[in-house]
């Protein structure tokens, strides 16, 4: 999946006794999980439990102040290749003041596909996100839904081999949702691994194969998400489901 020849996958990415801490608070502590291919895996926990904060380590966007990350061939996921096979999108993307179309393209050339390549690949992008009758459309004028498609399309367009989301419908209205939710499974099936949080509990029951749950900065529980929404195994969990409030 990934440009310039790169062909080894950073599949699993490893995180070894993470820690994050700013100033006096700890934030993080001893986080040891890896991400495989597979179904997605949906970090669950808290306002404040660190999800956020867990997934931009994860994608190298932080340094933890302990522990490593590394993917199977042991780079780091700040490394230059491992960065091209990765993507993240967030809760409120930063989109560029240029069309929908130029948008993708500006993606594909930082990620260095070649100019000949690119209109293909932005047409293709912006078809199965819905947003081809959208192309020269100013992507500062698009609705919510729009943006995070655009948002979106502008990942899957790199063919990444692991996708950071980031609450990536908590902005959405109910039918906006939906469609991201429908792009997610879309974007799983084509084999690309996608790790995220949320805070709807309902998304997560329908997006999930594996569920994370993060309780004061601790990974306290992981397992399929059948088993998590039926047994859950720890106090903190069960008080989470059962809607309970839960905070530092």
């Amino acid at each position: 999946m990934a440009e310039l020849g790169d062909t080894s996958s950073i599949l699993p990415l490893r995180l070894e006794g993470v820690g994050f801490r700013a100033g006096d608070q700890q934030l993080l502590r001893d986080v040891s999980t890896d991400f495989e291919a597979g179904a997605p895996t949906v970090v669950l926990g808290p306002n404040g439990a660190g999800k956020s904060l867990l997934l931009r380590i994860a994608h190298g966007l932080l340094d933890p102040t302990r522990g490593t990350v590394r993917t199977v061939g042991g780079a780091s996921p700040r490394d230059p290749a491992a960065r091209r096979r990765q993507a993240m999108v967030f809760e409120r993307p930063v989109l560029l003041r240029r069309s929908a179309a130029a948008n993708v393209s500006y993606a594909l050339a930082l990620a260095g596909v070649g100019r000949a390549e690119r209109p293909a690949r932005v047409a293709k992008a912006l078809a199965r996100t819905g947003l081809k009758t959208l192309a020269e459309r100013s992507a500062r004028v698009l609705s919510a839904g729009e943006k995070q498609r655009l948002a979106l399309a502008r990942a899957w367009a790199l063919e990444p081999e692991l996708l950071f989301l980031d609450e990536p419908t908590a902005a959405l209205d109910p039918a906006a949702t939906a469609a991201i939710e429908s792009l997610i499974g879309a974007i799983a099936s084509a084999g690309t691994k996608i790790v995220m949080t949320t805070h709807d509990l309902g998304q997560a029951r329908r997006v999930a194969g594996e569920i994370l749950f993060v309780h004061r900065g601790v990974l306290v529980e992981r397992g399929p998400a059948s088993r998590f929404f039926q047994r859950p195994q720890s106090d903190a969990a069960r008080a989470f489901i059962q809607g309970e409030l839960v905070w530092d």
